[in-house]
Formats: structure tokens, sequence, C-alpha cells
């Protein structure tokens, strides 16, 4: 299911026509520093130093995420490889297996090279792809602006399960990395 949820300033703008505009009130007896007023309803306009930028400028710009799959079950799959669209022959190949492994088609997870999108918060990744689990293949939790987790373990952060696990490459060399993701795998029940 997709979710209808979006920070996409150009959609934003589709359905938000009046200017927003931030107003400092220093004299204001209330907590908040700004308030928030449509442009019909700003006390006085005749001040411009008193208005500020619209708010429309202030969303953070989500990223046109390029992935494979459909995400039909809100499944994230990162992967981080500088050289190949998802990893070499035997990182693809290992990579397959888990797939199988837990019953997840093409159609069910979104597969996204997070090489090609770094800096992306984990907060953008999951209004984007509005994830239920995450498996992180060679991105760390800090990259993704949450503390640091174990690999191979699974954690939840804010409703949502992820798997940490290094690069697919390194991860087809390690046999206790593998067998430790695959108790990790079996506790999703998928």
């Amino acid at each position: 299911m997709v979710s209808q949820l979006t920070t996409n300033g150009e959609g934003l703008r589709l359905f938000f026509t009046d200017d927003i505009y931030l107003v400092n009130e220093p004299d204001s007896t209330l907590k908040e520093e700004s308030q928030i007023y449509l442009k019909e309803e700003v006390p006085s306009l005749a001040q411009p130093s008193v208005v500020s930028e619209p708010v429309v400028s202030l969303i953070k710009e989500q990223p046109d995420f390029k992935f494979l799959g459909n995400n039909n079950r809100n499944i994230l799959i990162l992967v981080n490889d500088e050289q190949n669209d998802v990893s070499d022959e035997k990182g693809r190949e290992l990579l397959r297996k888990i797939v199988k492994s837990i019953n997840l088609s093409a159609s069910d997870f979104a597969l996204l090279n997070y090489a090609r999108y770094k800096g992306a918060s984990y907060e953008q990744l999951k209004v984007r792809f509005s994830s239920v689990i995450v498996f992180a293949f060679g991105v760390s939790a800090e990259q993704l602006g949450l503390k640091k987790h174990p690999e191979n373990m699974v954690v939840t952060e804010g409703g949502v399960k992820l798997i940490f696990s290094s690069a697919l490459q390194k991860l087809d060399e390690d046999t206790n990395g593998k067998k430790v993701l695959w108790g990790s795998l079996k506790q999703l029940g998928l």
C-alpha cells in the first residue's frame, strides 16, 4: 500500500495555494516564538520587517529515490555499493538467497542503493517508502541519523523493524555473520 503522506514541496503546492508566512511577535504573551498565519489573516503586512520567509521553503526537499521493486509489503532493502547498481555478482547472489529464504518477491520490497543518496535520513526513507521492515546492507544506523545498533540483530525504531548488516560482499565471506543474520530473519516471521 502506497502512503499518501508527502513532504514534497511541489506536491504540497498543488493543495496549499495561499501564501503562508511565519510572523515573529516579540511583544506577544504567547510562549511560542512565532505563529503561522494565512496571508489574509496576517495582522499587518505593512511592516515587512515582521514578515519572514514563506513556510513552504522551510520544508526539506525529498530526494527522488530511484529503486527496484514495487514495495507492496513496505519492506525496504538498502545496499551501499559505489561501483554497481546493487552489488557484484557474489553480493547479488547472496541477496537473492536472503530474499528467497524469507519468501519475498520483487513486488514485496523496494531495493535502494544508498550510495546514490548519501545523506538521506531515516525519516526521509520512512516517509517515502512507508517501511515496516528495513534491511540495511553496508548502511550504518549512524549514516541514517540513528543511534548505533548491533549488526545482524532486529531492532525497532518508531515501530519499524530494522536489521543492520555489513555490505553484501563482506557478509558473503562472513559465515558467522550470516548465521546470526539468519536467526534474526527467522524472528521476523515473514
